[in-house]
């Protein structure tokens, strides 16, 4: 991929979210709401602070994160939907 986010930012793939409940009923795509969780992709330099001083993002490539379900701006690179935020729209970071 060849996208490189800018500053505090960072690009997510959204997880696929489980389409049958738990006792085995299939929802279809129109019943299913956006997955909340992704995995991120690539992240900005870091965040320009007042002083001019760069701070490090607290995520890397590769973590599993929580955000909002109409967080960051969907963009479609090699037909793939990505999104694109702020590390500050992100919630957590889940753990393995």
């Amino acid at each position: 991929m060849n996208l490189r986010p800018l500053h505090d930012r960072v690009i997510v793939k959204r997880l696929d979210q489980e389409t049958k409940t738990a006792s085995g009923i299939v929802l279809p795509d129109a019943a299913t709401e956006k997955p909340d969780q992704g995995e991120i992709l690539a992240v900005g330099n870091g965040k320009i602070l007042e002083d001019g001083k760069v701070r490090q993002l607290a995520v890397k490539v590769g973590d599993r994160v929580l955000f909002g379900k109409y967080s960051g701006q969907a963009v479609k690179i090699d037909g793939q939907e990505l999104l694109v935020m702020r590390e500050e729209d992100l919630f957590a970071v889940v753990e393995k």
